[in-house]
């Protein structure tokens, strides 16, 4: 989702670097996180207004449906488009 590398992933944990710079400083961000729908905490990913916030909970939406089980492909959606 972020494009990073498992080496640059670790540097990333290493330095402690904040969520806001790790975001701004991601080497690929996945063109179809934005579909990405669903509730984390109560809150609807694609209702949150702030990009930082939502481009966290998209990465925690998808870490908790990977923890349950589903696919990556159910998580990662296409556009209409591409299906």
């Amino acid at each position: 989702m972020t494009g990073y590398s498992e080496s640059t992933l670790q540097d990333a944990l290493d330095d402690q670097r904040s969520f806001k710079v790790f975001f701004e400083t991601a080497p690929a961000l996945h063109p179809h996180r934005r579909l990405i729908t669903g509730s984390i905490c109560g809150v609807r990913v694609e209702d949150i207004t702030d990009p930082l916030m939502q481009e966290i909970r998209y990465l925690d939406k998808m870490v908790d449906e990977l923890a349950k089980g589903k696919p990556i492909t159910s998580i990662m959606r296409k556009p209409a488009a591409e299906r």
